[in-house]
């Protein structure tokens, strides 16, 4: 079912057109046996890069649409609903884009942004590690200054792309101090020193390759340091602001894969001599799904249209990536049963729909994280 989208130009509704057919004709069927054989999905990037979708949000001189945030999330949304590991790939993509974007330098922003957004690179964003999670400033990955590089050693875990992508955005510390001595680098891929521990063999998503990233004294050019000494914390807490509005809105796309599954399933489906969608606890269960992802929808445009004012929107985006995680883990779970037997089945997607909901509770700060950054601005606003 087309969601009836309120998009705020002419330019934004062609541009909907657009990914709606891509979605159809490219995306959608190949998702299941794409993630029923592990395969990533590269070939997908290069059509979203080439149709102009993997820099939406970014500057028109680098090559990107320079579209707001809500068009940019709702465009995600479209095309998490049809394969949710490119959605998620493309939500991680544009926030490993966002360090040189925003804060990179106008020599580094002309080298790099037109092939990151342009389909010709794939980007990860390599921040945690194995005892540094929601906790980043545990990193132990070190950055050490030899003249006219930097020295990258240590260990990145949680990859999203990790093997495939072409750069890693890499968060190393360059001093001892917990807060202010991380700091932000460009990791071509072909590095020397660079590997990768095996896939993660994970419960959804498995199109989405995850691994561990090793860095072996890895050498980059001493101006491939994204900012200052000093400013990684600050761009990583910034970039997961972002990054959570796309995994928000990756997760109303799911859920809204997984309600039109279900009610088309239930106005199929017969039982007492009528369709299942006739009975009135099916009907009650379907409705509170559609409010679920109504609902949710509105949380992550309203942070998105805070965002694009100018507004700070930490706190929207807290509450959007919370909101919409648990909505999808719900609407997936009921639209299994809703299915009933055949739900738990491979012959249908409301399966696989579940098992990737789970996942969007849990990478860019676990829905346990975001209480805490919303309680804790809630309580500074009042004190």
């Amino acid at each position: 079912m087309a969601v009836d989208r309120l998009l705020p130009t002419e330019e934004s509704t062609d541009l909907l057109d657009l990914v709606r057919d891509l979605c159809e004709h490219e995306l959608a069927p190949y998702a299941a046996q794409a993630e029923e054989s592990e395969t990533f999905p590269r070939d997908a990037f290069r059509t979203l890069g080439k149709a102009g979708l993997l820099g939406l949000p970014y500057p028109e001189q680098y090559g990107g649409a320079e579209q707001p945030y809500e068009v940019y999330l709702q465009m995600l949304e479209e095309i998490a609903a049809a394969w949710m590991s490119v959605g998620v790939g493309l939500s991680v993509h544009t926030m490993t884009s966002y360090a040189v974007a925003t804060l990179g330098t106008e020599e580094q922003r002309a080298q790099f942004l037109p092939d990151m957004i342009g389909g010709e690179l794939l980007g990860a964003y390599a921040l945690s590690e194995p005892q540094a999670g929601s906790d980043i400033s545990g990193m132990t990955t070190k950055a050490v200054r030899d003249g006219d590089s930097y020295v990258l050693t240590g260990t990145k875990s949680w990859i999203t792309h990790g093997s495939h992508a072409d750069f890693y955005t890499t968060f190393a510390r360059t001093s001892a101090d917990p807060k202010h001595g991380i700091s932000a680098f460009h990791v071509p891929a072909s590095s020397a020193g660079l590997s990768f521990g095996a896939p993660e063999r994970k419960m959804g998503l498995t199109g989405s390759t995850t691994t561990l990233v090793n860095y072996d004294h890895v050498r980059i050019p001493a101006d491939h340091l994204i900012g200052a000494e000093g400013d990684g914390m600050r761009i990583a807490l910034s970039a997961l602001d972002s990054g959570r509005l796309g995994i928000a809105a990756c997760a109303v796309g799911l859920a809204q894969a997984a309600l039109d599954c279900a009610a088309s399933y239930a106005l199929g489906r017969k039982q007492f001599g009528s369709a299942i969608a006739d009975f009135q606890g099916l009907q009650f269960l379907l409705a509170d799904m559609a409010a679920a992802v109504e609902s949710a929808r509105s949380t992550y445009l309203t942070a998105a249209r805070r965002r694009d004012l100018g507004r700070p929107f930490t706190q929207q985006a807290a509450i959007a990536k919370l909101i919409c995680t648990d909505a999808a883990m719900k609407v997936t779970t009921d639209a299994v049963q809703v299915l009933g037997g055949y739900g738990y089945t491979r012959d249908f997607p409301a399966e696989r729909y579940m098992r990737e909901a789970k996942v969007t509770q849990i990478f860019e700060g676990t829905n346990q994280i975001q209480r805490l950054v919303i309680s804790r601005d809630l309580l500074r606003s009042v004190r």
